[in-house]
Parts: structure tokens; C-alpha cells; sequence
């Protein structure tokens, strides 16, 4: 069955776009206008990395058995689609337009999973135990979930790494890391089945090479535990947010191996406060496997990039683990003095804007 889909990004949802095209699916991105006339013109292109071959390979949307259009937040009906997949970053969603549209999203009741490093705060509401209420502030705008249905939404951890080269097109996407993305299953037993046919037509993709049709790497993989997406929240603390420095940036590579030690200890503890708050040890990444792939992040991470670059906002993945920790009686030392770096580059990045 053909599903209509809207994905509300298009850098990385063109990512996962391109995996649900082969299963002849009908995709709408939401994006900025310069993406959304390239799309529609041109299509979009994505290089993958494929184990055993010297060259990636190169999906191009044109030449997918599925339909892809772009076009910009207005206007925008949610209950014409079967799913909504959110691909921005969580300060995008109180930009004008883009608000407005997560609001009929959640309005419409369609099944809504997110991939975002920052869990949307309906999803943390899945969890049992938390007070969420503290948890707000570590939200851009937490008002903007305020009609988003807990039981309608699910989170799907953004495993896979990729970028925009800088010397290509807004519509060309560079994979690095072609791992799987890892989504928990919906409340909704009717979501449910959706996400297993997407699950099986992505299992199903073989693609033509000059030696033959070749299976691809990043599937989708669904779970029946809210905290298998969780597994990321050890990496970004001690990866991610740590290539965050005072004075610029380091890489992924660099914040972990620096020093392995330190990276460790941020790494089990945030690996042991999932646990604490029900995950089980089995729907986890151990520090060993996150540091052999580590090796390969030879880029700093998009918050860094993005304080780097002036931004007012980020995603506060840092600040939410700080907080749910604070929760259980807990700390460590090295994330506290993260969380304040960061407030400290984005206050900066916020005094410098005003008076500009």
C-alpha cells in the first residue's frame, strides 16, 4: 500500500525520503523556498556509503519508484496524510508558519514520529514517573506541543549522520554514518501497523549497481521500548555538546578520544540515569561501540556548528538529561559545566544579535 507522507525538514528528511520512495510512497517536504523550488525542479540527491564498495552509491529521487514534492508550511492540510514525520530541529518549530503547521499536525491526530535529538515534550510524557512541568525550560517554546497527542507520537533517533556538503546544492545530502534509524513503536496499535510496512519495504530495497542489485544500509527499525531511541542522549553528552568549547569548536572525534576517560564517565552516567527511569541495559549502545564509531565523526557536531555561527538557539538535549537527573538526585560535574557553557555561548550569541 502507497502511503502519503509529510516530512517537515528537508535536509534530513530527505534522508529518510529517500529510503520510503522505493516503496513507492507519495513524500511532501516542508522547507525553506529556495530547497522547495530546487526539489521540485530537480529532485534531490543523496551519496550513501555502502560496506565493501570503494564508491558510495547515488540515490536520486527522479529515479525512485515514489513521488516527491516541496513547498513551504503554509497551506499545508496534515489530515490528507497518513503520517507526519518531523525532520527540523526543535527551535525551528515556533518560526511563523512552521508553528502554525505543528499545531493542525497535532490538531489532526495523524501519527506523528519525530526525528530530532531533542525529544518533543509529548513524547517525554510517555514516560512514566517524571514531573514534567520542570522539564519546559529546557524547551525553545514548549507551548508549541500544547496539542500534540502523547498517544500519537513517537521518536525516532536520528542514528544516521549526515550533512550538506557546503561546495553542492541545498538538495544534495551526504551520508557519514549509515547506521539504522531506531524508532519506538506508537501507542496506536493502527500507527503501529504503518510503521512495520515502512519498516518492510525499506528491508525490501535492492539497488541496481554495475555488479549486480546490492542491499542498503540505514533501515528502519521499530521497538517496542520508549527507550531504545533514548540511546543517543549518552552520545550527544559526551560526544556532541562537548565539541562545544569556549572559544570555538572541536570535533565529535576529538571531544570523545581527547580524553576517554572523561567521555566514559559522562557516557555511563547518563547511560545509567535511562536506566534508572526504565530503560532496560539490552535497548542501549555500550561506551566501547559509541567510541569505535566516534573515530569516524571527524566533524563537529551541528550544535557546535550552530553556536559557532551565531544562532539564538539550540537543541537542549543537555539541559533536558541535566534536568530529569536533578529529578533522581543526581549530577556529574563535567555535564553541569557543559550545560553552562552552552547557556553562556547562546547568551552571548543572543547580546551580540539584539545589538546588531
Amino acid at each position: 500500500m502507497a502511503y502519503n507522507i509529510l516530512l517537515m525538514g528537508a535536509s534530513y528528511g530527505s534522508l529518510l525520503a529517500s529510503k520510503l520512495l522505493f516503496g513507492g510512497h507519495s513524500i511532501h517536504l516542508v522547507c525553506l523556498p529556495a530547497e522547495a523550488d530546487l526539489i521540485n525542479a530537480e529532485g534531490f540527491r543523496v551519496t550513501l556509503p555502502v560496506r565493501g564498495r570503494k564508491d558510495p552509491v547515488l540515490l536520486d529521487s527522479r529515479k525512485l519508484p515514489g513521488k516527491v514534492t516541496a513547498g513551504g508550511a503554509q497551506g499545508v492540510d496534515p489530515s490528507k496524510y497518513d503520517l507526519v514525520g518531523l525532520c527540523m530541529q526543535e527551535p525551528q518549530y515556533r518560526s511563523a508558519g512552521v508553528r502554525e503547521l505543528l499545531d493542525a499536525v497535532g490538531k489532526s491526530r495523524v501519527p506523528c514520529m519525530s526525528i530530532m535529538n531533542m525529544p518533543p515534550l509529548p513524547y517525554i510524557k510517555r514516560i512514566p514517573g517524571l514531573d514534567y512541568e520542570p522539564l519546559k525550560a529546557a524547551y525553545t517554546d514548549p507551548s508549541v506541543w500544547d496539542n500534540v497527542d502523547p498517544k500519537k507520537i513517537t521518536l525516532n533517533s536520528p542514528d544516521p549522520q549526515a550533512i550538506r556538503p557546503p561546495d553542492e546544492a541545498v538538495n544534495v545530502l551526504m551520508v557519514t554514518l549509515p547506521t539504522n534509524f531506531k524508532v519506538a513503536r506508537f501507542k496506536d496499535p493502527k500507527a503501529n501497523a504503518l510503521l512495520a510496512e515502512l519498516e518492510k519495504d525499506i528491508d525490501a530495497v535492492r539497488f541496481d549497481t554495475p555488479e549486480g542489485k546490492i542491499e542498503l544500509p540505514v533501515k528502519l527499525r521499530a521497538y517496542d521500548s520508549l527507550f531504545v531511541p533514548l540511546a543517543k542522549w549518552a552520545m550527544l553528552l559526551s560526544g556532541n555538546y562537548r565539541c562545544v568549547t569556549k572559544d570555538g569548536m572541536r570535533t565529535a572525534q576529538e571531544a570523545v578520544h581527547s580524553d576517554i576517560e572523561t567521555s566514559r564517565s559522562v557516557y555511563n552516567f547518563v547511560f545509567d540515569l535511562c536506566v534508572k527511569i526504565g530503560a532496560n541495559p539490552a535497548d542501549l549502545v555500550p561506551f566501547e561501540k559509541y567510541a569505535a564509531a566516534a573515530q569516524s565523526l571527524v566533524r563537529p557536531a551541528s550544535a557546535a556548528r550552530a553556536l559557532n555561527n551565531g544562532v539564538p538557539n539550540i537543541e537542549r538535549a543537555d539541559k533536558l538529561v541535566q534536568l530529569i537527573a536533578k529529578q533522581k538526585g543526581l549530577s556529574h560535574p563535567v555535564i553541569d559545566a557543559g550545560v553552562a557553557l552552552v547557556d553562556s555561548r547562546l547568551e552571548a550569541n543572543r547580546k551580540k544579535a539584539a545589538a546588531a
